[in-house]
């Protein structure tokens, strides 16, 4: 599988809501920054990100994807409906880092205002 691949199978578990297969593509030591806030250190935390947020709904589209050797880049636009009804929609940059075929770093870089005036 190639590192595109792994990314692509992550958006896709995401937008699946599958939990167990989000996880499931950490390494046991991997690092997920949204770049506007403070890291999140390991599998475990880093998997319970989706859930915490309490979606309905997730539609992540990939609008680009780039690969060069163990990192792959995304443009992206995340969709989520809350489980109240309101929908949010982010433009998303993100960076993976990949590691024998898992997740070893996650980057995400957005305009926390745009987040947190949907969020209103």
């Amino acid at each position: 599988m190639t590192n595109t691949e792994v990314v692509l199978n992550f958006i896709q578990a995401w937008n699946n809501m599958d939990w167990a297969a989000v996880e499931d593509a950490f390494t046991e030591d991997v690092v997920y920054h949204n770049i506007p806030m403070e890291p999140i250190h390991g599998k475990a935390a880093a998997a319970a990100v989706g859930p915490a947020m309490g979606p309905r709904e997730v539609d992540w589209q990939t609008l680009h994807i780039a690969e060069n050797g163990n990192v792959v880049l995304t443009e992206r636009i995340d969709n989520f409906i809350m489980s109240n009804g309101k929908g949010l929609s982010i433009p998303v940059m993100g960076t993976f880092e990949i590691e024998e075929g898992k997740i070893k770093a996650w980057r995400d870089y957005f305009d926390l205002a745009t987040f947190t005036s949907q969020m209103a």
